[in-house]
């Protein structure tokens, strides 16, 4: 098992945050002394704060800047999907 704390600032990490739970993608935004500001990629993004001691069951992968940059065209265009509109 892991924390929170081993996760370095701006990279996106694919993880497990507790066993039998689907892969996510979480990113770290801001560190501080006790804490960490990340984003949970889900359908939405959810921002929060944690501990740096919470407890992550497995760090899959940290991504590469280009498969990182890969998912967000992917990510970022899937949303847009939702809200487009038809032209009838």
């Amino acid at each position: 098992m892991y924390s929170y704390d081993l996760l370095e600032q701006d990279c996106y990490y694919i993880v497990q945050l507790n066993e039998g739970d689907p892969l996510t993608l979480l990113q770290v935004k801001v560190k501080s002394d006790y804490c960490v500001y990340a984003v949970n990629y889900t359908d939405t993004a959810i921002m929060q704060w944690v501990k740096k001691t919470d407890i992550i069951y497995d760090i899959i992968e940290c991504l590469t800047d280009q498969t990182a940059q890969q998912w967000l065209n992917v990510y970022n265009g899937s949303e847009d999907a939702y809200y487009e509109e038809d032209d009838e």
